[in-house]
């Protein structure tokens, strides 16, 4: 497991993308995105993810395309995935493919 947790995409928003973005609040980006204040704020809270209908609107609107938010909530899910279940990993043996099948 990577030693820093990757940045959730929500922090990416309100640390650095929102504060770029002279000027709108968080309604006129909520308004925006088509989306509704309180859709953005519990992603801006990191209370949510990026889901690929989310993805597909800030990609659009921000012109960075649905793939770089897709990428960072998957890096950011596994990590934490990987966090509560590696205990449970560890003791996992992987099985092996019977041949000539």
């Amino acid at each position: 497991m990577h030693e820093r947790q990757p940045t959730h995409p929500g922090a990416i928003l309100r640390e650095d993308v929102l504060p770029g973005l002279k000027g709108l609040t968080v309604t006129g980006f909520a308004r925006a995105l088509g989306v509704s204040r309180q859709t953005l704020h519990s992603l801006l809270s990191e209370r949510s993810g990026v889901s690929a209908e989310m993805a597909l609107r800030l990609g659009t609107l921000l012109g960075n395309g649905p793939q770089l938010w897709l990428e960072m909530q998957t890096r950011y899910d596994l990590w934490q995935a990987q966090a509560r279940l590696q205990d449970v990993l560890t003791e996992m043996k992987q099985l092996q493919p019977r041949t000539g099948l």
